[in-house]
């Protein structure tokens, strides 16, 4: 049986195909304007990559804040339930999952089973997720894909005391004006965003083994900053970014 999960993001889309329970492949692409076209893009370009026909996929399951635009799609699935299915699949002995999206973050209790037993999700409010580390990313005119070692050469992270994007865009301004180092106001921001997605995931109870997902898990900064102030070792895997599409796509095979 083949089916492929289709995770459409605010800021990536990803695709996963599974066959008969293993993982085949996977792709990533920026969802961009048209959450529509990029659901259908990161399918077509998916079976491209693998070489297999529309024909051949058994079912489709849609995920993530666009998935009720996914035509090719036989069901749309919340994302919370695929992220941990997706995570029980990676590590079975996985009990807390923490996902930072692009503009939201979750923390996900789950059973021995991957069922979700309690779930905590911020999406009022892009503090503490990858659009807020893109906004910081151009403030301080440093590639996002820096930011991560950047902070680990901190000597002093930087207090960045506001929540709020706006505000805390200005702090970093103040900051760098003021003749900061870089490294330490990463540091900070990365601090910032520990506090506030601990103290969500608090809410659902944070029970080891725990695995982060998301884009933002390719940030070592975040999770060592998460991992800071949990007190908690955190597990990433190399396919983090894509664990809802993986999820949606075992949903899709125990529904077929």
């Amino acid at each position: 049986m083949i089916t492929v999960g289709i995770d459409v993001g605010s800021i990536s889309a990803k695709a996963a195909l599974i066959k008969d329970g293993e993982l085949i492949g996977s792709r990533v692409m920026l969802t961009g304007y048209n959450a529509r076209n990029a659901g259908e893009k990161v399918f077509v370009d998916l079976l491209a990559k693998l070489g297999i026909g529309k024909d051949a996929v058994d079912r489709i399951v849609a995920t993530g804040y666009g998935r009720n635009s996914v035509d090719v799609a036989d069901k749309a699935v919340t994302e919370i339930t695929c992220h941990a299915a997706g995570a029980h699949f990676q590590d079975p002995s996985v009990r807390c999952v923490i996902d930072i999206g692009g503009q939201d973050s979750k923390a996900i209790a789950m059973d021995t089973t991957g069922r979700v037993t309690d779930f905590a999700m911020n999406d009022k409010c892009a503090a503490g997720t990858g659009r807020f580390l893109e906004v910081m990313a151009r403030a301080l005119e440093v590639d996002l894909d820096a930011f991560g070692e950047m902070s680990l050469k901190a000597d002093r992270p930087a207090a960045i005391s506001s929540l709020c994007t706006v505000f805390a865009e200005s702090e970093v301004i103040s900051l760098i004006a003021r003749g900061e180092r870089r490294e330490n106001i990463i540091a900070g921001i990365h601090e910032s965003i520990g506090s506030r997605v601990i103290a969500m995931a608090s809410r659902v109870g944070i029970t080891e083994p725990l695995m982060m997902t998301g884009g933002v898990a390719k940030n070592i900064g975040v999770v060592r900053a998460l991992e800071k102030k949990s007190g908690k070792s955190i597990r990433v895997s190399a396919h983090a970014q894509v664990n809802g599409a993986i999820g949606a796509a075992l949903i899709a095979a125990a529904n077929a």
